[in-house]
């Protein structure tokens, strides 16, 4: 698998006034897309908080290369570009993509666990997550940290 793809559709409260999609319904739909994922791997929000761990944000930037309007067919493509052997450190990017495979937008999230009891980076990474992240398919730059 490449990467994980879904199509989204847009909803008229996405749009900004010049009638395209505004800039934070991209981080929504990534921050979604993460989470469904997740999931799907089994690292569910009821696993995360039973084990008192969940993912935490250093870094969020989105490049911006196409507009995007309310009737666009797009898909997201999400897939790991950097990540520790240990899976205590990542970057995950989601690509927008037209149907015609035009390149729109690119979301970067650089990450990592924390321990929502002491409230502090998660040491040793949770063993579900190294499993869910060693699934993620990887970008074809991607560079082990």
């Amino acid at each position: 698998m490449a990467s994980f793809i879904k199509q989204i559709s847009f909803r008229w409260s996405d749009l900004d006034p010049n009638f395209h999609v505004r800039h934070s319904a991209y981080y929504d739909f990534g921050a979604q897309h993460r989470i469904e994922i997740l999931e799907e791997l089994g690292l569910t929000l009821k696993v995360m908080q039973t084990q008192g761990f969940g993912p935490v944000l250093f870094r969020e930037e989105c490049v911006f290369r196409k507009e995007l309007k309310l009737s666009d067919k797009i898909f997201i493509h999400t897939k790991t570009s950097k990540m520790k052997a240990d899976a205590s450190r990542w970057s995950i990017i989601h690509e927008f993509r037209k149907e015609d495979d035009t390149l729109c937008a690119v979301i970067t999230v650089d990450g990592a666990w924390m321990d929502t009891k002491l409230r502090k980076l998660a040491s040793p990474t949770p063993e579900i997550a190294i499993e869910a992240l060693s699934i993620f398919p990887k970008s074809d730059d991607f560079v082990g940290l």
